[in-house]
């Protein structure tokens, strides 16, 4: 039996690069989860590759035939955005996925298809470190959109807060800092999976 392994993180903490890594080197035979947002596709993304990008009438469409294996809407200074998967194409009798979330996602993954069958990594950073990697990357937009930045930044804090972390009794093993060298991030990483995956 697979497992889904769910890279949770603040934004900038480095999760993506984490998860882009372990689909390049691969060895055990992970198939990437791709998500859907409704919000716009921002400069430098592809559609298919970090999200599918839906209209509301199509999110509408998917959760009518329940698709949706979970949801998340954020008030966002531009509107509401909705992030969600959906369960076509998911088979865990045989393969391992992974895909990248948030700890409220976690949750609605636990309850369609169990906790045994869900593997989190919880990826932390220094805030100092991690707010000047949001403005960086913010700065290579087109259009920079500061306010929606700060209100990630402080979302975040309040969703990955101690006591929300907690609650998910995450074993200690698989919260990993990721302040440091990103060699050194990847050994840790590597050590849960290689502990915690069966390879076909």
């Amino acid at each position: 039996m697979g497992k889904i392994v769910i890279l949770m993180g603040p934004s900038g903490s480095g999760k993506d690069t984490i998860f882009a890594k372990l689909l390049k080197e691969n060895p055990y035979e992970l198939q990437k989860i791709t998500p859907c947002t409704t919000r716009p596709i921002r400069n430098g993304e592809v559609e298919g590759r970090e999200y599918y990008f839906k209209t509301e009438e199509q999110k509408q469409e998917m959760e009518q035939k329940n698709q949706i294996i979970e949801l998340r809407t954020y008030k966002t200074t531009d509107g509401i955005w909705h992030y969600f998967t959906i369960s076509m194409d998911i088979n865990l009798v045989k393969q391992n996925y992974i895909t990248v979330n948030t700890l409220v996602g976690y949750d609605q993954f636990v309850s369609y298809y169990g906790k045994e069958n869900i593997l989190p990594i919880l990826i932390q950073m220094d805030d100092g470190i991690r707010l000047q990697r949001a403005l960086n990357r913010e700065e290579t937009q087109e259009h920079p959109k500061y306010a929606e930045m700060c209100r990630r930044f402080l979302a975040d804090a309040e969703d990955f807060s101690l006591e929300n972390i907690q609650k998910r009794n995450i074993a200690h093993e698989n919260i990993i800092d990721n302040s440091g060298a990103i060699e050194v991030t990847m050994e840790k990483v590597n050590k849960v999976l290689s502990k915690q995956l069966k390879i076909s």
